[in-house]
């Protein structure tokens, strides 16, 4: 599988155009399964691809309209894992081989999708039939967040980091909009897979902020503002 060589980034894609929307996103696309990994909207997925068959999907989507889906699977010890329904589908927007073979790539994320089905196919790669029903408003940006849930994300992410003995930039954290900073944090964060799930399936970026706040807040060792232990 890829390899994430370095956090996502957020940026307004040059894919997000009138030539993209649900209307124009096909209804079979290739699967990426990673575990711990998601591709929310507007953000820059960069991937280290080396085994041969994803080789091959990148070849075959570079050749088409360059768009991979990316979901998680259910059990990463399986060698076909069943995999999660909802994933996110992204565009090929960098690209570049290395001289030993490797693609790097990145990814921009376009719009969450739902599997209806695999389809059985020759090629090395996995392809889902899919819908885009309930994820229209991916394609647009999102009001603001309250202040008041920008505050407790913020001091969730506090918790989080006291815990896991880790420092952030607080200046530039303060500067992110809502969107790239709930976004990165909800890629970056190593959550466990089905915590990813619950928080690309959110509803709306409140919904998911809420849901990244509380996964923060009751992470393991994160302490109540009591200075007692959440368990």
């Amino acid at each position: 599988m890829g390899d994430l060589d370095s956090p996502p980034t957020f940026d307004h894609p040059v894919c997000m155009t009138s030539d993209f929307g649900s209307d124009h996103l096909p209804d079979l696309i290739p699967l990426f399964p990673l575990s711990g990994t998601l591709l929310l909207p507007r953000a820059t997925l960069p991937l280290n691809i080396f085994e041969p068959r994803y080789l091959t999907m990148v070849r075959d989507s570079m050749a088409g309209d360059r768009l991979v889906g990316i979901i998680q699977p259910r059990d990463r010890s399986a060698s076909q894992p069943a995999l999660y329904q909802v994933g996110g589908v992204g565009r090929i927007t960098q690209f570049a081989e290395t001289g030993d073979g490797r693609f790097l790539i990145s990814l921009t994320g376009l719009q969450r999708f739902r599997v209806r089905q695999e389809v059985d196919t020759e090629k090395p790669y996995r392809l889902a039939s899919v819908d885009y029903d309930g994820f229209a408003a991916d394609w647009r940006t999102p009001d603001p967040l309250p202040a008041v849930l920008r505050a407790d994300l913020e001091n969730s992410l506090r918790v989080y980091l006291d815990a896991q003995d880790l420092s952030a930039d607080w200046q530039a954290v303060g500067a992110a909009d809502d969107e790239s900073l709930v976004h990165s944090l909800a890629t970056v964060c190593p959550f466990e897979t089905a915590e990813k799930q619950a928080l690309i399936e959110a509803a709306d970026l409140r919904e998911r902020t809420a849901t990244l706040s509380a996964l923060m807040a009751f992470a393991p060792g994160a302490a109540t503002p009591a200075g007692g232990t959440m368990h």
